[in-house]
């Protein structure tokens, strides 16, 4: 194979609710000669993440909005294939930005080199060596500042940032750690593989309820992904002192109506909680300390993961659609 074409899926148009396969466009372009300093990847896994629904919308955001008409950028992983470039050889793996494309290239600045790990697949570092998992942990310890002895509650708790979550608290040292998710077959993951001490299905009847009857004694910690009601739900059972990590809100971005805010606010005041959005791009200091921990509890065993797993960048779209309807457990990934 050459690798001199590069099929591409771009954002044609700005979705409106739930993006639709109108929205976006399958593109080939010829490759031109790489220059010196640059490389060329043949990508092996795509990430689908629920950040990018909102990069879709014209909208001022912490990341620019994706323009119309260019590839999908975020995260993938694939092999050089070739190179003009110090430190890059013709095989090595490597991790980029560049997004929803079979074949890319650049300059060698837009990519990484990652190590190959006791014969894992390449997709480990978008998910639990990756953002999603770095994610997690900067966000349970050091939005949340999850200490020895915390409550914790997660919600989306099966998803790929929720079930490293509860894995990294228990190991941290959590005295109970709660999840929801939206299936009975999640729930059972959740306290069968992920160490959740309690789950249960949200569907199955008003979060607030649920999660008082997993937890009794309150709260001290809320990972949130999901906002909307589990927020709300959190903010009635968290114990004064609490905190909140803000994540995602993926129940509100298909939404075409203004979303009904928490009823409940004033329990911030009253308890004295603190709740801080955030995005892990704006932490990347403890990028070190998350790897040292997560690569040493591979190696021991320690902590387990899921994907899912999406053939073909034809699928790519359908993929991120199944993500955002909760189709996935773990990380999904679309495989080049």
């Amino acid at each position: 194979m050459s690798f001199s074409t590069s099929t591409q899926i771009h954002l044609a148009s700005r979705p409106t609710g739930w993006p639709t396969d109108a929205n976006f466009s399958t593109v080939t372009v010829e490759l031109p000669e790489l220059l010196d300093g640059e490389i060329r990847v043949a990508n092996e896994f795509l990430s689908v993440d629920p950040y990018m629904r909102g990069r879709m919308n014209d909208a001022k955001s912490y990341a620019a909005p994706y323009a119309l008409n260019e590839v999908m950028t975020g995260g993938a992983v694939g092999r050089v294939v070739a190179s003009r470039a110090d430190g890059f050889n013709v095989g090595d793996p490597v991790l980029h930005q560049l997004g929803w494309r079979d074949v890319t290239q650049g300059a060698a600045s837009n990519f990484r080199v990652v190590q190959e790990i006791n014969g894992l697949p390449l997709s480990i570092h978008l998910g639990i060596l990756g953002m999603t998992a770095f994610t997690a942990y900067v966000g349970l310890l050091e939005i949340a500042g999850m200490k020895s002895g915390d409550t914790v509650f997660v919600s989306g708790a099966a998803g790929a940032v929720g079930s490293t979550v509860g894995q990294i608290a228990r190991l941290k040292g959590a005295k109970r750690v709660i999840g929801s998710a939206g299936s009975a077959a999640k729930v059972e993951l959740l306290t069968q593989k992920y160490g959740y001490d309690a789950a249960f299905n949200y569907k199955d009847g008003p979060v607030r309820e649920q999660l008082h009857a997993a937890a009794p004694e309150g709260i001290d910690v809320y990972f949130d992904n999901v906002g909307g009601e589990h927020l709300e739900a959190a903010l009635d059972a968290f114990n004064p002192g609490g905190r909140g990590a803000l994540c995602g809100a993926i129940s509100v971005y298909n939404s075409t109506e203004a979303p009904v805010g928490p009823r409940n606010m004033s329990n911030m005041v009253t308890r004295g909680l603190n709740l801080k959005g955030f995005t892990v791009g704006n932490y990347t200091e403890h990028y070190p300390a998350f790897m040292a921990d997560m690569s040493q509890w591979l190696n021991q065993g320690k902590i387990v993961f899921d994907e899912t797993i999406v053939e073909g960048l034809d699928n790519a779209v359908d993929g991120f659609v199944d993500l955002m309807r909760g189709a996935n457990t773990g990380k999904m990934v679309i495989k080049l």
